[in-house]
Order: structure tokens, then C-alpha cells, then sequence
């Protein structure tokens, strides 16, 4: 799961919920403004409560890297063990940083954007370009089912 600091910090706690129930202990989840902070790496444990902790204190502020939060993605999840590889974005995709995510986000298997539903042209612009499936949300409280019909190949 890869996190913008634009996202609202209930909105990636409800997400981060519905990611770990689908797979305990073989996630990784990213936040990426200017910079990329793996939260927590593939292989490495780290509690619940610590993850949604750092995704709680996130603020939207500044360049949003989008093509190197997807390259970082696709590194972690080089070691994950899944047969099937899906990176999930909550962002409205709007980068702001050097970079290719066109580019980026052809070398995953699998890419999910979950964008604001008031906001969200750009990230279908961008999953018409990849690929990628588009859930958009209102809120927090749409967040796990929406992603949830994305992941099992809905829009």
C-alpha cells in the first residue's frame, strides 16, 4: 500500500485495516510526499497499532513523488511471497516530481488507486495510461469496501 500525505489519515487507517485482514503479515506500506518512508517493509514486522500510528500524524504538504513511491513499491514487493502482487495507491496521482509513474507503474503486476471522489481526475487519467483499476471515495467510512471490489477486479 503506498500513502500521498495528501490522503486524510482516517482514510489510510481504514484502508490499512481492509489491506493486513487480506494478508497479514506479507504487506508493506508506504508514505511519499517529496520523499519515500517505508512504514513497513515487506519482510519486517511491525505492529498494527505503530503503522496506523505514522499514518495518523501524515500532513499534506509539498512535491508529491509519484514515480518513485511505484519504484519503491516494486521493490518491496520483489521479496513478498504473494502469487499475486497488487500495490494499492490512495492518491489523487497528481505528481509533482520528476519522473515517469507511466513508466513506474509498468513494472508491477497489479496497481489499485484509490482517489478522492472530488478529486479524481487525474488518477483516472493515470489508470487509463496503466492500467490500473480506479476506486474513487467520499470518505473514510467507503474506503475498505471500495477497495475491496477493486481488488476482486471491480471499478
Amino acid at each position: 500500500e503506498i500513502v500521498s500525505r495528501d490522503w486524510s489519515s482516517d482514510v489510510c487507517s481504514s484502508d490499512l485495516a481492509a489491506v493486513a485482514t487480506r494478508s497479514p503479515d506479507d504487506f508493506s506500506v508506504l508514505a511519499f510526499g517529496k520523499d519515500v518512508v517505508v512504514v513497513k517493509g515487506q519482510t519486517t514486522p511491525k505492529p498494527a497499532d505503530s503503522i496506523v500510528t505514522y499514518l495518523l500524524s501524515l500532513r499534506g504538504f509539498g512535491t508529491t513523488d509519484l514515480a518513485g513511491a511505484l519504484q519503491v513499491a516494486a521493490g518491496q514487493l520483489a521479496r513478498s511471497r504473494a502469487a499475486r502482487k497488487v500495490v494499492v495507491v490512495l492518491s489523487d496521482c497528481r505528481a509533482t516530481v520528476d519522473g515517469d509513474p507511466v513508466a513506474a507503474a509498468a513494472a508491477l503486476d497489479e496497481l489499485v488507486v484509490v482517489a478522492p471522489a472530488a478529486d479524481a481526475d487525474e488518477a483516472a487519467a493515470f489508470c487509463r495510461l496503466t492500467g490500473a483499476r480506479l476506486a474513487t471515495v467520499s470518505g473514510p467510512s467507503e474506503v475498505a469496501e471500495a477497495l475491496m471490489h477493486a481488488l476482486d477486479g471491480g471499478a
